[in-house]
């Protein structure tokens, strides 16, 4: 009977030990593969949009826009096992923008360094799927803030890989165009589903 009692802790300790679920701004889960765009929770500015990150129109990067009025362009989100629907809290997930790409590469979020704004940033042209080593610089983490969540660049899809974890906020980039890249002050974001 002790046994089955203990058991029984570890088994009711184990699934209370899930990560919470990302939450959108209505408190419904974020579902995997489902449009939801990205606002900052402070809602001084705009959405999230695929823009070019220099002079020329590619190679692209993840910018914010100015106007509080604009929502953005959607994204998705996909975790580790695409099977599983909830996107969870510090849980590696790839983001996509939905629609047409500006270049010719993919829309999933890719953490690369920038030689125009001499950092590293989030580009565009990244893989979706695959988790491992080959793909470490495509997956990000959402972690839960004060007002909301912010996006982390910490993948753990890679046992014996080295990883630099670096919270993601908006930068000035070429030309004043505000860039999502490593920042001391991260990004606090909320999720509202496109509908």
């Amino acid at each position: 009977m002790k046994l089955f009692i203990l058991a029984f802790i570890l088994f009711a300790f184990s699934a209370n030990s899930a990560p919470s679920p990302v939450l959108d701004a209505f408190g419904k889960n974020l579902q995997a593969g489902v449009e939801y765009y990205v606002n900052p929770a402070d809602t001084i500015n705009g959405g999230l949009i695929k823009a070019a990150v220099g002079n020329f129109t590619c190679p692209a990067g993840v910018s914010q826009v100015g106007k509080d009025e604009y929502v953005g362009e959607p994204l998705t989100f996909t975790p580790v096992n695409p099977k599983k629907g909830v996107i969870r809290v510090s849980k590696d997930v790839n983001i996509k923008f939905s629609g047409s790409t500006i270049c010719h590469e993919s829309n999933v979020w890719k953490f690369k360094y920038d030689k125009n704004i001499k950092q590293y940033a989030v580009m565009l042209g990244g893989v979706e799927g695959n988790p491992g080593p080959e793909t470490l610089d495509n997956w990000f983490k959402i972690e839960k803030t004060l007002f909301g969540y912010k996006f982390v660049f910490c993948p753990s899809v890679c046992s014996t890989c080295k990883v630099m974890c670096k919270d993601l906020g908006i930068v000035s980039g070429v030309n004043g165009m505000q860039r999502l890249a490593v920042s001391k002050d991260p990004l606090s974001v909320n999720f509202y589903k496109n509908t």
